[in-house]
């Protein structure tokens, strides 16, 4: 066994969120449907990303799910080109960026379809889905 090999064990899966999680798992699991979820506020209409169970501009608890259309910019982006996880080691070089999404929110995610120098800030994006059984979880492609 080399260095190399150390701690690989057998194939190893993307670590996956809690869907049990009261502020965040009505996002995951509308990610099953390939829908992208955000709260905003009901009282004063501040987008609440990342999911948290009050409005972070107003502390209101009223909050309403909506649905993303999905599009969105790259407001700045970093290439991966190592990693520890096993599951990440072999996908590197990988972007990931934050996206800024039309609706008015900021999310961090991987940019998938696109080589690393072929990414820009700025370039219009659309989300897409990796499947992983009770969960997707969402990348972004060049739009």
């Amino acid at each position: 066994m080399s260095e190399r090999d150390v701690g690989r064990g057998p194939e190893v899966g993307r670590p996956l969120p809690r869907l049990d999680e009261p502020d965040t798992g009505p996002f995951w699991e509308a990610t099953r449907s390939g829908e992208l979820r955000y709260p905003v506020c009901a009282k004063c209409g501040g987008v609440v990303f990342y999911p948290r169970g009050h409005c972070t501009h107003c502390t209101s608890l009223e909050l309403e799910w909506r649905t993303s259309a999905g599009q969105g910019a790259i407001y700045t982006y970093t290439v991966i080109r190592q990693h520890g996880h096993p599951y990440f080691r072999g996908r590197v070089p990988y972007v990931v960026a934050f996206v800024d999404l039309d609706e008015g929110f900021r999310m961090l995610a991987e940019v998938a379809g696109a080589e690393p120098d072929e990414v820009r800030v700025g370039q219009r994006v659309r989300v897409a889905w990796e499947d992983h059984g009770e969960v997707s979880v969402p990348l972004f492609r060049p739009a």
